[in-house]
């Protein structure tokens, strides 16, 4: 009944279309409200400029709002397809330093998962399907079932690999919150790292970040490779 239940559930569009719909707003913003220009212009220009001072100086304008916004648009790219969360947590890192860069990046994954693992906890599969489709959420579910903790883990070490969604099934498998958090901290620690290493490069940034998920990916197969391996030898 519930795989029946399942099969009959699509994924809502609404995701996308707001994304849509956010994207043509600030394209359309940047060319017809100059103030708006103006602002994203100094943004790229100050963020790649490699010059900390000069993004210190910026970001100091911002004040207790920097962080508040960064946090909840690592809350609001879970629902969307605009904001990539690496690229948040790389602007964290380029805005405030290693140090409190990465404290937000924590801070800010740690909520986004929290919203994510209690949304599917308490609402159920079905509001989860309609967010990332009836295939992905069974997919998920299986390797959490297959991996549990380490499922959580591997999944946060890339950023290509669906962080977001695996929140959700979390919470629906009903995972305990705190060995969720664990894992999620765990996991993402290694790519914060990386990040707050590289990130005062940002020439050497794409490239960094490229061959660190590259890596991650490999030892990620290689990984799930030995346990199937593993198991195939105690059975």
């Amino acid at each position: 009944m519930v795989e029946q239940q399942s099969g009959n559930v699509r994924q809502s569009k609404a995701p996308l279309i707001i994304s849509v719909i956010i994207l043509a707003a600030i394209v359309a913003a940047y060319f017809f409200i100059p103030g708006v220009q103006n602002f994203l212009n100094e943004s790229w220009q100050v963020l790649t400029s490699d010059d900390e001072k000069r993004i210190e100086q910026w970001v100091s304008g911002f004040g207790w709002m920097g962080p508040t916004i960064l946090i909840l648009a690592m809350v609001a790219q879970m629902f969307l397809i605009v904001i990539p969360s690496v690229a948040l947590m790389v602007v964290s890192i380029l805005a405030y330093g290693p140090f409190f860069g990465s404290l937000i990046v924590f801070v800010a994954v740690f909520s986004a998962s929290t919203v994510g693992y209690f949304i599917g906890r308490y609402f159920g599969p079905v509001i989860v399907q309609k967010l990332i489709g009836p295939k992905s959420e069974q997919k998920i579910e299986d390797f959490i079932d297959d991996y549990g903790f380490w499922a959580v883990i591997v999944t946060r070490l890339n950023p290509f690999l669906s962080n977001d969604a695996i929140s959700f099934v979390g919470g629906i498998l009903k995972m305990g919150y705190w060995r969720f958090i664990g894992a999620t901290i765990l996991g993402i620690a290694p790519l914060t790292i990386f990040i707050a290493v590289i990130g005062k490069s940002t020439s050497e940034l794409k490239s960094g970040l490229l061959w660190g998920s590259l890596v991650s990916l490999v030892i990620f197969g290689f990984y799930v490779w030995w346990d199937k391996k593993r198991k195939k030898a105690k059975h």
